[in-house]
């Protein structure tokens, strides 16, 4: 049988001490011990020359390496790896592409050179090509807003929100909130859409202060503003955070290339942080999921311009206006209807449908609910704005 590795060097001593005694019979020694002719006088050649060292197992490795990349090629793709800790062999490729780098080997050759230096985890899972993913058509048409998990600070907790535009990936915001109140979203929100413009629909999660979780599909304060805004919110499926997989992706970065392993003064602290990341993320960080173009090149403000002052809700003459009252209440053909309180002191405009008793329930140019006359009492549901994926 072949050298066992266990006793590899014991068992090629013995063959050439046999294998030297003057009537020996190599062809018959080389089938007994289970290796070719080649290989016995290859280890009879070296014990002649160095005795017992000369059995032991050289480097495969060439003396040269002609196709090895040049050391200003390493030294670049090092530099690009020390910047960007997490970025693997196809980002550094690109980056030192997007760079006007010269001779930038293959992206093998690059993950190549990081295990050469030690500077990438052997055990980095690979990434997932066969991954299906949903995306809008143009920038704008669809943003994604949601609050990364809070995090302790030396002075408060953090509470980052984040606001991605669904197409390009563009990250809009991420901004180190103090709380998650309807009013700090709305004004950090004003601040988004006088720089960017305003998206065509905002997509968010059912958690406050855009939802209700026990009311799936309900209306916040937060909620109606933007629908004055003309902006249609929908709302991820309960308990199910792929629906906003792009966002909850870009958290996932976030913390490890920003959060992991950092602990934060404060708030200026951590924003300072994340105003430094995202010039990153969005002009130089090259993204998989957009063949590894990087957000800004596919992203373009939105023509719709914030106005600063909101008009109120007009409606067209077939509709039924009616005032909420504060706790929610319009009077309609006799009935008492409950629509949400976020919707107080508004007027709404009730639409007959094809279907006889059937109205619709319409704030602004959103449908926010239905109402069935048929039902001795008037039954209300809210129109779904729930999303399986956008």
């Amino acid at each position: 049988m072949p050298f066992q590795e266990v006793s590899k060097m014991s068992l090629r001593l013995e063959f050439v001490t046999l294998a030297s005694q003057p009537a020996a019979n190599i062809a018959q020694l080389c089938r007994r011990y289970g290796i070719s002719r080649p290989t016995g006088y290859k280890w009879l050649e070296r014990y002649r020359q160095a005795g017992a060292a000369g059995l032991c197992e050289r480097s495969r490795r060439p003396h040269s390496s002609p196709r090895r990349s040049a050391p200003d090629v390493e030294a670049a793709v090092l530099g690009v790896r020390a910047a960007h800790p997490c970025w693997g062999g196809r980002k550094i490729k690109r980056r030192l592409e997007d760079g006007g780098h010269a001779g930038v080997p293959a992206a093998s050759t690059v993950t190549a050179i990081l295990h050469r230096h030690a500077a990438l985890d052997a055990d980095a899972p690979a990434p997932n090509a066969h991954v299906t993913r949903f995306e809008r058509a143009r920038p704008n048409e669809l943003w994604q807003m949601d609050f990364k998990g809070h995090f302790a600070t030396a002075t408060r907790r953090c509470h980052p929100l984040t606001v991605l535009d669904d197409h390009s990936r563009f990250a809009l915001a991420l901004i180190a909130c103090a709380d998650e109140r309807g009013r700090t979203v709305r004004a950090h929100l004003e601040a988004v859409f006088r720089r960017y413009g305003l998206p065509e629909a905002l997509l968010a999660d059912n958690g406050p202060p855009w939802g209700a979780p026990s009311r799936p599909a309900s209306f916040t304060a937060l909620g109606v503003w933007l629908l004055r805004l003309g902006i249609r919110l929908h709302h991820g499926r309960p308990y199910h955070p792929q629906t906003q997989g792009k966002d909850e992706r870009f958290h996932r970065t976030l913390a490890i290339e920003v959060l992991q392993g950092r602990f934060f003064a404060g708030l200026e602290d951590c924003q300072r942080a994340f105003d430094a990341w995202r010039v990153v993320y969005n002009h130089d960080r090259p993204h998989e999921a957009l063949g590894l173009a990087v957000p800004a090149s596919r992203y373009a403000p939105s023509p719709r311009p914030f106005p600063e002052a909101l008009p109120l809700p007009e409606y067209g003459s077939g509709d039924r206006p009616r005032k909420v009252n504060q706790h929610g209440y319009i009077h309609f053909q006799g009935r008492r209807l409950k629509l949400p309180e976020a919707f107080a002191g508004f007027y709404v405009g009730l639409r007959p449908t094809a279907t006889d008793g059937l109205w619709t329930v319409h704030f602004a140019a959103e449908a926010i609910a239905q109402v069935d006359l048929r039902d001795r009492l008037g039954s209300v549901q809210p129109v779904n704005h729930v999303s399986e994926h956008l």
